[in-house]
């Protein structure tokens, strides 16, 4: 199993969303590293921390899993999507999703201050300065050392 880390601004789609519809894919990723991710690395049953990012207050709000590999994302084919990308195909699709679960919403978030102040997650990719990327592999190491924020 591997671990995950995944943004989303709350105000689109968070923790909350996911918990209400159970399930859902996660499309709309349009960094080819990212992609990869998705597309080379994820397998189901890998854990997901779901984070509130583009928000007052971003941090870790929750975890998910993943129940469905990657997919051709439908959101790049579709020109009434703001995902939409003319160059993707049915033969080419260029970009693609996976299906995640809720698994549960943490009893608080925690915030990105926190994390950042915590030894324990020296080296983590989200504290890494210039990181931006959406989809981020998680150390077991620091996977742990968050769950024991909580």
């Amino acid at each position: 199993m591997q671990y995950w880390l995944m943004k989303s601004e709350p105000d689109t789609f968070g923790i909350d969303d996911l918990k209400s519809r159970g399930r859902e894919h996660w499309d709309g990723v349009r960094n080819y590293q990212a992609r990869n991710f998705m597309r080379d690395q994820m397998r189901k049953g890998d854990k997901i921390f779901f984070y509130h990012s583009a928000c007052s207050e971003p941090g870790i709000a929750g975890i998910a899993s993943v129940v469905k590999e990657a997919y051709p994302d439908h959101t790049a084919q579709n020109p009434e999507s703001k995902y939409y990308d003319p160059k993707a195909s049915a033969d080419d699709p260029r970009w693609y999703m996976v299906d995640v679960k809720f698994e549960k919403k943490l009893k608080r978030l925690i915030p990105l201050g926190e994390l950042k102040r915590n030894p324990a997650l020296e080296g983590m990719t989200l504290l890494k300065k210039g990181n931006r990327l959406s989809i981020m592999p998680v150390e077991e190491a620091h996977w742990q050392a968050i769950l024991a924020m909580v």
